[in-house]
């Protein structure tokens, strides 16, 4: 079957009327708080999300290749609002709320480590006598006690659906374990069920930006060639389309065309597919959409198919690419390098975090390393890695 890679649907932008499953009223924050009179619950929490300091530091954290590599590179920052505006687009084609959709997208990645997802596994190895490391939690713990910015509460004091879609960015979570596991206690979060369509939109649209977002960084990194990308079904199709349509497209035009058709083709997939999917569960609101035994927002199994073939294509062309592979390594050895140094000696991490982390090797004292380092971008990690391990570096 092949996909669609022409235009958007005919009523991409006709205004639908408000559907039963879209969340329509908030349960409320963890601190009550008197409502924004010009700003929708929602509308509030992404403006919290975009003003914090987490926020900010994605601009310096990056993807798959590290910040001094080029400019033009995917960081944690771009790949987020490249997020929030696949959300966006397919909340609107679904009747959903845009702006509970668009706060989960800005707010997905907060909780990323420095070094992409080699900085994840190397804390995850780090933290594995203490739990491990999930960046999905590290984000609902940033939006919830590391942001310390508010005079009447830690956090962003965000409301429940918002830290709902955070906690089960990935699907309902059946047993949860460290930072998850203790806020819901606090704050319970139905984490057995789905989250919202909302939530469903933010998550799948992280997909589509992700992998499309990569070809073409990988594009341009030479890492490989379009004659490569050619070779992927969808893509090919879209890349082949776009000559058609442009008479001799020049190459520095082809890849962002080609993107651009494919994540085309993947948003109206999706509208056609949570449309059949909610058509044929018929919720009367957005409970009985969490309490579905499957989620609504969906690739189609084509689209599916598909989508994994450039997942695969991207793990065994770019992700183990030996240039990659280099980068990869030596992010995670300072990371680890950082972890043992401040585990060992927490006298050596900065005002307040000296005073949280307690007595060295401990349990508490290694969560406290763990969220300093979390925290840091690219480029502070790598100077702090200098400054520990330099015996001439000030400071």
């Amino acid at each position: 079957m092949s996909a669609n890679l022409g235009a958007m649907p005919d009523d991409f932008h006709t205004p639908r009327p408000k559907a039963a499953h879209a969340v329509r009223a908030t349960r409320g924050r963890l601190h009550p708080e008197a409502e924004d009179p010009a700003r929708t619950p929602w509308q509030r929490d992404r403006d919290r999300i975009i003003h914090s300091r987490a926020f900010r530091r994605l601009q310096y954290k990056t993807q798959v290749f590290v910040f001094h590599e080029g400019d033009h590179f995917r960081t944690r920052l771009t790949h987020s609002i490249e997020v929030a505006q696949i959300a966006r687009s397919l909340a609107r084609m679904l009747s959903l709320d845009e702006d509970l959709a668009e706060a989960l997208a800005l707010a997905h990645d907060l909780g990323h480590p420095p070094f992409g997802h080699a900085g994840e596994e190397a804390l995850n190895a780090c933290m594995r006598p203490h739990g491990g490391f999930d960046h999905n939690a590290q984000s609902l713990k940033h939006v919830t006690r590391l942001e310390r910015r508010y005079a009447g509460f830690d956090g962003l004091n965000l409301c429940w659906e918002t830290l709902e879609g955070l906690a089960k960015h990935n699907g309902p979570v059946r047993r949860p374990t460290g930072f998850i596991r203790d806020y819901d206690a606090l704050h319970p979060l139905d984490l057995g069920t789905h989250a919202s369509a909302e939530a469903q939109v933010a998550a799948l649209s992280d997909d589509i930006a992700y992998n499309n977002h990569d070809l073409e960084d990988g594009l341009r990194a030479g890492i490989f060639s379009l004659e490569d990308v050619e070779e992927l079904p969808l893509a090919g199709e879209a890349l082949h389309a776009a000559r058609l349509a442009h008479a001799d497209l020049p190459r520095d035009r082809a890849a962002p065309e080609m993107v651009r058709r494919v994540i085309a083709a993947m948003i109206a997939d999706v509208a056609a597919e949570a449309t059949r999917r909610i058509s044929a569960l018929n919720p009367r609101d957005a409970d009985e959409i969490r309490a579905a035994e499957t989620p609504v927002v969906a690739f189609s199994e084509g689209m599916a198919r598909r989508n994994g073939e450039i997942r695969e294509f991207l793990f065994e062309r770019m992700y183990r690419h030996f240039r990659v592979n280099r980068a990869t390594q030596k992010s995670k050895r300072a990371l680890q390098v950082l972890f043992q140094l401040l585990h060992g000696g927490p006298q050596m991490l900065p005002d307040p975090w000296r005073g949280w982390a307690g007595r060295a090797g401990t349990p508490e004292c290694a969560q406290v390393v763990c969220d300093y380092i979390a925290g840091m971008t690219d480029r502070f990690a790598l100077e702090e890695y200098r400054r520990l391990t330099d015996p001439h570096a000030v400071g």
